[in-house]
């Protein structure tokens, strides 16, 4: 079954970015004009982890797969075949993967040959080959059958061409006196092109005239190609940049003298996914270097890219996923890389997040405010919000109608039919990061800026490494992910953060102690010493459960002049993580406190009447602020009304800053209203 991509409408659909460059409607393949002629762009869609363009490359291919020649590689997941020869690398594995998946038959019209992509692979196959080690030439041979079957699918599969090599190679062998690249390559080619090519197909060798010091002898660029290709260095790039070039070439002779009924109708198209890597450089750029020469080809290519601010997207034109709805401007410059359209894939919208929860789960149990919870939680992120969404879905009827954000991380899902279920949060870290070790960001999520990252690295992960500072290996490891970076906290996505921090408190499964989670927000308590860091230790009571430090701060610093810095550091207290229970039932318990509901226990000693007023009413203002502000948990209409209420009493009772606080009352519930962080000063359009 497709899958229902919020969002992504500008790609997929009937006249989107797609149909506009591959010639073909998603819906019954109606032809649709093309967009930029002859000369298409390559479409780059860009966006961190969980940003859905793995989805979206895949509903390409379910769209697409049937219409016209189409393949999907992912240049992260190229496995190299057991003990391969030196003539196979991921370029030459990545071509022949691309060749095998672009060749069945389509729509309307027959399957596409790779003749000149078969023959440069079987000539640097060779490479290495020894008249001792006749068992690798074989496996090696015998890899490349799938190939091969593209240009006959008879000959191809079968296995007797491979035994012909292997005998004229033992010739060449006796007759050389060194076995050489060149000599082996021709070998092999001669036998191929015997027994398994066509009198057409073995036309195709003459395109090889063109390599380096061919003179327009096929044979000899086929020598010279394997020659290259076992030196390395550039010149095997030189040499893997002509098999890109090969099966560019390939393609576009398969769109040649059709005129008749069967005609192809739409442009072949190469899905690369994680195409930021190498290898994803190493099969775009010599098609992008072609097309700045003025060669054009017939393929559309769309890849994938986790990081925006990539060298190879340095004179990319750049537009965000909206924009490319029904035109998609991409000028050529005189870069090489102003061939390359960015797309930004953008988060999902409020609305579409809802869509999404009702979609997935359309009984209505669930709280009406918590897929907009989501939203705030992941930011949009089609991941998050999907699999959060799915968890909603699957939790038990009698449950569901108390969900929230961090009740949806304690669930479990079911991610495949034939496995059981498993835990959200778990699951969804290991997609958003996929590292053999999680714990040293585990760690260092508690942590506020690199300094403090830094003490969490040698007090609590000095085992960890001992290759330099943890801390910035961490910190270069997100940047390499190309996740955001912020002022207030090490780890600066609230999404990742919040699951991080999950980890930290649930991860080694010490409930009631949580000994991890005490561990490392006492060491930054301890940490953080001097008069102008108390509201950093004040954050760290509040994530260990302890409440009073921070009221009596509050309380006593009320007066002061500044009370747009003690609503700054209100704030900023009060988001701290709160030490949740796991599956923890009942209203969250920051809510009777925050209406008065519950009794403070003992007071600090000394307060006269009118102090414990403030007390009380200091304590109430922070467990609301607390609640409302946690992405965790849900907004609480009740609560917002006591906040707003004890705002306008802390007016009146200020003698100089009453405007501010007044000012918070009217403005603070409008912002917890429409999911955004209090603003400071309170009104202040940005929040900040």
């Amino acid at each position: 079954m497709d899958r229902v991509l919020y969002g992504r409408e500008a790609v997929l659909q009937r006249t989107g970015l797609a149909a506009r460059l591959i010639g073909l409607g998603g819906e019954g393949f109606a032809r649709v004009p093309y967009e930029h002629g002859d000369d298409p762009p390559v479409v780059v869609f860009t966006g961190g982890r969980g940003m859905g363009k793995t989805a979206l490359l895949k509903q390409l291919r379910t769209t697409y797969k049937l219409a016209t020649p189409l393949a999907l590689v992912d240049c992260a997941r190229i496995e190299p075949p057991a003990d391969h020869g030196p003539g196979w690398t991921e370029v030459t594995g990545a071509l022949a993967e691309l060749a095998v998946q672009l060749s069945p038959r389509v729509t309307g019209a027959k399957p596409v040959q790779f003749p000149r992509l078969s023959l440069g692979l079987v000539a640097v196959a060779s490479t290495g080959w020894t008249q001792e080690d006749e068992e690798r030439a074989q496996r090696d041979l015998q890899r490349l059958g799938p190939v091969l079957s593209t240009v006959d699918a008879t000959k191809g599969a079968a296995t007797n061409w491979v035994t012909k090599v292997l005998t004229k190679l033992a010739a060449t062998f006796a007759d050389a006196a060194a076995p050489l690249a060149g000599l082996l390559a021709e070998a092999t080619v001669e036998t191929v092109l015997e027994e398994v090519f066509g009198r057409v197909q073995q036309r195709s060798e003459s395109w090889y005239g063109a390599y380096r010091n061919a003179g327009g002898r096929g044979k000899a660029g086929l020598q010279q190609l394997a020659v290259d290709f076992e030196q390395g260095g550039r010149r095997r790039r030189e040499a893997e940049d002509f098999l890109v070039a090969a099966l560019v070439e390939d393609l576009g002779q398969a769109y040649k003298g059709l005129t008749r009924v069967g005609t192809r109708r739409g442009r072949p198209v190469l899905l690369l996914d994680n195409a930021h890597g190498e290898l994803g450089r190493r099969l775009v750029e010599p098609i992008l270097r072609a097309r700045h020469d003025g060669r054009r080809d017939k393929v559309v290519v769309f890849a994938a890219s986790r990081l925006r601010e990539h060298e190879g997207l340095r004179h990319a034109h750049r537009l965000r996923l909206p924009e490319t709805a029904h035109r998609a401007a991409a000028p050529r410059g005189g870069d090489v890389t102003s061939g390359i359209l960015a797309v930004d894939l953008t988060p999902l919208s409020p609305a579409q997040t809802q869509a999404a929860f009702d979609r997935l789960d359309p009984s209505g149990l669930t709280p009406p405010d918590l897929a907009r919870g989501v939203h705030r939680l992941t930011g949009g992120r089609p991941l998050g919000v999907m699999l959060l969404g799915q968890a909603a879905a699957e939790a038990p009827r009698a449950v569901r109608p108390r969900l929230t954000p961090g009740a949806l991380l304690d669930l479990t899902v079911e991610l495949r039919e034939d496995a059981p279920p498993v835990a959200v949060a778990p699951a969804l870290l290991g997609a958003l990061l996929p590292q053999p070790r999680t714990e040293p960001f585990t760690v260092l999520a508690a942590a506020h800026d690199e300094e403090s990252a830094r003490l969490l690295a040698r007090t609590r992960l000095h085992t960890e490494s001992r290759d330099g500072d943890m801390a910035l290996q961490v910190r270069d490891r997100l940047r390499a992910e190309d996740w955001p970076e912020g002022p207030e906290h090490f780890v600066a996505d609230p999404l990742l953060r919040a699951l991080l921090l999950h980890r930290l408190r649930f991860g080694d499964a010490d409930h009631p102690h949580h000994a991890a989670w005490r561990a490392v927000h006492e060491t930054l308590h301890a940490h953080y010493r001097r008069d102008a860091d108390l509201p950093y230790r004040l954050f760290h009571e509040l994530a260990l459960g302890r409440v009073e430090g921070a009221v009596s701060h509050l309380r006593a610093t009320f007066p002061e002049p500044d009370v747009v810095g003690w609503l700054g550091r209100l704030r900023f207290v009060a988001s701290a993580p709160y030490p949740r229970d796991p599956h923890a039932a009942g209203p969250d318990p920051r809510r009777a406190v925050a209406l008065g509901q519950q009794a403070p226990g003992r007071l600090p000693d000394g307060l006269d009447a009118e102090s414990t007023a403030l007390h009380l009413s200091v304590r109430r203002l922070l467990h609301a602020v607390w609640l409302l502000t946690d992405p965790l948990a849900l907004p609480d209409d009740e609560v917002t009304e006591k906040l707003a209420h004890e705002l306008r009493q802390l007016s009146g009772r200020h003698l100089t800053g009453n405007s501010p606080l007044w000012d918070a009352a009217t403005h603070w519930p409008r912002d917890i209203h429409a999911w955004r962080r209090p603003s400071l000063p309170p009104g202040r359009e940005d929040g900040v």
